[in-house]
């Protein structure tokens, strides 16, 4: 069986057309070249000095591109041992052309490493759980409601099932208002942020 599946390609930044290999692994879906470049233009190109959390980074998709893009500080969460060390692989890769920021790669839980923040520790925080997690989903933003700060950009970043209604994630998200969203076949993403006042 091959290991690796496809690869996605960094989008912009130091990276730019850098490719990283996915592995085959059950509930593993990298988000697609479209939503990265949806997301990063909500989000303006240059990330520079902002703190960045990737809950449950996968194929490291949206971390490597925030780091690639002049984010501050990176810090991807990864439970599966199988892709961490794959993220981990593909970040020494990635290195050889060096970011700005520092990059951290934790083996984890990402919900139990979100409820020991304190409030306001990140600027952005990226919520791209399993699909087949929807509970999970909506654990993580409560939580990232409570650790975002991102009065100097950002915001919360949730990527879902196109089952899942986004009326639902808003109720969770009090004092957060989705500002931009956008879906595909079978994703729905959406950026929220503060509600000013």
């Amino acid at each position: 069986m091959q290991s690796h599946s496809n690869r996605v390609r960094i989008i912009g930044g130091v990276w730019r057309s850098r490719q990283i290999a996915v592995l085959q692994q059950e509930g593993l879906r990298p988000s697609s070249d479209r939503v990265r470049e949806t997301l990063f233009n909500w989000l303006g190109q240059d990330l520079s000095g902002l703190k960045v959390l990737d809950v449950f980074a996968g194929s490291g998709a949206l971390g490597f591109e925030s780091a690639s893009r002049g984010a501050n500080q990176i810090v991807l969460i990864e439970k599966e041992k199988r892709t961490f060390k794959q993220l981990q692989a593909q970040y020494q890769q990635l290195i050889s052309s060096p970011i700005t920021g520092h990059l951290e790669i934790i083996e984890g839980d990402g919900l139990a490493y979100m409820r020991q923040l304190d409030k306001d520790s990140y600027h952005l925080v990226l919520l791209d759980p399993p699909f087949s997690q929807p509970e999970v989903l909506k654990a993580a933003v409560i939580e990232a409601g409570r650790i975002c700060d991102d009065q100097f950009g950002g915001g919360i970043y949730i990527e879902s099932s196109i089952t899942q209604e986004l009326s639902e994630l808003e109720k969770l998200l009090v004092g957060w208002t989705c500002v931009r969203q956008m879906q595909t076949a079978q994703t729905r993403a959406a950026l929220f942020r503060h509600t000013s006042g």
